[in-house]
């Protein structure tokens, strides 16, 4: 790992730290993260993100996150925010892009430039009941990078690539997750 030539703004020597350290103690990587969301008026919510558990003990943020969702006017809705499938696309490009900053400095790779566009395509005839065969999720969803660094293409590709295996939302996307529904 270089000490100054690679800046991408990722501490690379303390991942490695953390690493070793939760090798030697597997217990404190168990996490639950949390989110809570609010009910506003028609399909608006609002959804907050404050804490977790971690490390054995419950962890506060430095401040609380925010975030709205609704659809757009064509779904006769408001437009107040994203929509929650939206969400879903951020979160992946967001896991993906931390995940190249994060190889690039362990790498020695300077990065200039990282852009990401990710679309996902979704017959909505199946959230709409219109055709029960129809699946209510995405058919494909497709990431396409524009990456500037010191590094030739198959090295780029390489940090992609190490990105996708160890993203967590990539994981949670392209795989099964039991999701359990209550009410209280």
């Amino acid at each position: 790992m270089s000490e100054a030539t690679v800046n991408n703004g990722v501490n690379a020597d303390a991942l490695v730290a953390a690493r070793e350290a939760l090798t030697e103690a597997p217990q404190a990587a168990q996490f639950n993260w949390r989110a809570s969301c609010e009910w506003k008026n028609g399909t608006h919510s609002h959804s907050t993100v404050e804490g977790f558990f971690g490390l054995g003990e419950e962890q506060k943020r430095s401040k609380t996150f925010a975030f709205d969702a609704d659809h757009p006017e064509i779904f006769a809705s408001e437009d107040l925010g994203a929509t929650p499938v939206e969400y879903v696309l951020v979160g992946l490009a967001s896991c993906l892009t931390a995940g190249v900053a994060a190889i690039a400095q362990y790498r020695d790779i300077q990065l200039k430039s990282v852009k990401a566009t990710i679309e996902g395509d979704m017959d909505i005839q199946g959230i709409l009941g219109i055709d029960d065969e129809v699946r209510n999720g995405f058919d494909g969803i497709k990431v396409t990078y524009e990456i500037d660094a010191d590094a030739g293409r198959d090295d780029i590709e390489a940090l992609v690539a190490q990105s996708q295996k160890r993203s967590a939302v990539y994981d949670i996307v392209t795989n099964p997750t039991a999701v359990t529904v209550e009410v209280k």
